[in-house]
């Protein structure tokens, strides 16, 4: 989706002007009128400064926009919506939004300063960004913890959590010597544990070994051995390739285990729901603040353009698909004259000329003898 602001002088009649301009592009473009009230102006060399960090402030805008749009697409896969339906400005499609864009006083008054208005915005802006940076990185770590206690629930022997396999009976309980040890054995190597498992250190319990579980990879056995010399023999297992597991037999474990993943599994639950809900309603007032923010482009760069009293009509621009080639040259044949023999440059051959704006790049090949600005937003990005 691209919409194009576009402003010329408007001649003392903003209507006929704007009358003008959709009656040229009926057959290529969707035009709309993109009216911003009168702000205080200020001096000319404020104005310079401003349309200077309005290309900083347009470019982080954009990318606020954008993180919504993706968090949102993140959030909602998987599930049989329709993005577009999600992305809501003021309950408003995007589209709609910009075609009947009117500027918000209540929140962003005219009596203000251009450089107060521009500082509103942006702090509008930074604080959602701080608000959705905070809530993601709260939500992420619940996410990562629930999807480390799945994985123990659902893993093999050598790494699964193993409350409600190894029982009670499996196990030496209070004593002063013995304990038990769990073994995680690939079934490959069942022989080679049975022969082994004495004699990888001393004082292991002859005879002790009881498979306890298996699964498709491992096979879980218990075996007996005197405490001193539990992590010797732990250690000689790994170097045998088998898997020692750290695990205590507690009758409460279980209970613990699965009220734990109850928990995790509802908070995530939550804060999904309220980070869906949180980027929803961020995303329509970071996109209504980028609007407002290229309405301010577009009063700026035509005062600078155009010069005072403020005279001059601005439209939205929609081309249909494959018209927009179209559009642009209608509107140099149009206005073309605007830009003296720059413009007509650009209606001729198209070679680069010397500007004679100079807040334009010289041998900018994006200069128009009008001012123009792009909003580009992709619903399905890459």
């Amino acid at each position: 989706m691209k919409y194009t602001f576009v402003s010329v002088p408007a001649l003392g009649d903003k209507q006929n002007t704007y009358l003008n301009i959709k009656a040229k592009l009926t057959d290529y473009a969707r035009t709309y009128e993109f009216n911003a009230p009168e702000f205080k102006i200020g001096t000319l060399d404020a104005l310079v400064m401003l349309s200077d960090d309005l290309v900083k402030y347009d470019t982080a805008f954009e990318q606020s926009v954008n993180k919504l749009a993706d968090l949102l697409k993140s959030l909602l896969k998987g599930q049989n919506v329709n993005i577009q339906d999600q992305l809501l400005v003021n309950d408003k499609p995007v589209d709609q939004y910009i075609s009947s864009f009117r500027w918000n006083t209540m929140k962003y008054r005219t009596d203000k300063s251009l450089q107060e208005t521009l500082n509103t915005l942006n702090q509008e802006i930074t604080t959602i960004d701080t608000i959705m940076k905070n809530k993601l990185n709260m939500y992420t770590q619940n996410k990562n913890t629930l999807l480390t206690l799945q994985r123990k629930q659902t893993g093999n022997l050598s790494v699964r959590n193993l409350n409600g396999i190894v029982q009670k009976h499996h196990c030496v309980l209070n004593s002063e010597f013995l304990t038990t040890l769990i073994i995680a054995v690939p079934k490959s190597q069942y022989k080679q544990w049975n022969n082994r498992y004495e004699t990888l250190t001393e004082m292991v319990v002859p005879r002790s070994s009881v498979m306890v579980s298996e699964d498709d990879e491992f096979g879980l056995f218990a075996v007996t051995v005197f405490q001193r010399v539990a992590d010797e023999f732990a250690q000689k297992a790994r170097e045998e390739k088998f898997v020692p597991r750290d695990f205590k037999y507690d009758e409460d474990a279980l209970n613990t285990q699965k009220r734990e993943l109850e928990e995790v599994t509802a908070a995530e639950r939550d804060q999904q729901s309220e980070l869906l809900r949180l980027a929803k309603t961020n995303f329509g007032e970071v996109f209504a603040c980028w609007v407002h923010l290229k309405a301010l482009r577009v009063f700026i760069e035509s005062v600078l353009r155009y010069g005072l009293p403020p005279d001059f009509c601005s439209v939205s621009i929609s081309a249909k698909p494959k018209f927009e080639k179209k559009v642009d040259e209608t509107l140099v044949a149009q206005y073309g004259r605007l830009g003296g023999v720059h413009g007509q440059a650009i209606k001729g051959d198209g070679q680069e000329e010397l500007l004679d704006h100079d807040l334009q790049s010289v041998n900018d090949s994006s200069y128009r003898p009008y001012v123009q600005f792009d909003l580009q937003f992709e619903y399905e990005r890459k």
